[in-house]
């Protein structure tokens, strides 16, 4: 087993996080999430998540300046990537069939990307951040594809408070579903937050 070097980097971790091409920056970014959605962003330091990539400390820097932009950059990078999946999802169908595959398609996510969920749900709404702007617009366009999907086919109802209503149910039931009853089978999830939010829709 060869060791490394005084002085020098370790080698990027190769157990189980992102896209083993994507480079430094991927490692960063995946061990952003993952300590993040653990701890929260001020008790995740850049020591600890240059340590949990397997890079050097500059490389953070390097590749985005500061804490802060880190954070930014993993919020705006995953929300666009629900954001293509969530459209990708209800292309070419309108109002309730729309809802549906919507709903199947973010707790798809929430499975996939178990970390960044968890750190949606402990960060993304807290006020007062440096990132906040940027966070209000990417999550406006993710929300905003089920607002249209109700606009579509009630609107009777506020397009914004009904999709915000339609999210949040559906990822905090995800997120229970992965953390304390994993034994649940996809399909009686999706089943679920359907009655629930279909019924009342």
């Amino acid at each position: 087993m060869t060791s490394t070097p005084p002085g020098s980097a370790a080698p990027p971790r190769r157990s189980g996080r992102g896209d083993r091409g994507a480079g430094t920056r991927a490692f960063i970014v995946d061990a952003a999430v993952s300590l993040i959605a653990d701890r929260g962003f001020s008790a995740t330091s850049v020591d600890d998540i240059a340590a949990e990539a397997g890079v050097a400390k500059g490389s953070i820097y390097y590749n985005f300046g500061s804490k802060t932009a880190l954070f930014e950059a993993v919020i705006v990078e995953g929300v666009g990537r629900l954001t293509t999946a969530l459209r990708a999802a209800a292309e070419g169908l309108e109002g309730r069939a729309a809802i549906e595959a919507l709903v199947s398609e973010l707790l798809d996510q929430v499975r996939t990307h178990p970390d960044f969920a968890k750190l949606m749900v402990a960060e993304i709404f807290r006020t007062g951040r440096d990132w906040q702007e940027s966070i209000r617009l990417v999550r406006e366009e993710s929300m905003g594809i089920f607002a249209d999907a109700v606009a579509t086919s009630r609107p009777d109802l506020d397009p914004s408070l009904t999709a915000a209503a339609i999210f949040g149910a559906t990822l905090v039931t995800g997120l229970e579903w992965l953390a304390f009853q994993p034994h649940r089978p996809a399909a009686d999830v999706r089943q679920s937050v359907l009655a629930t939010v279909l019924d009342a829709y």
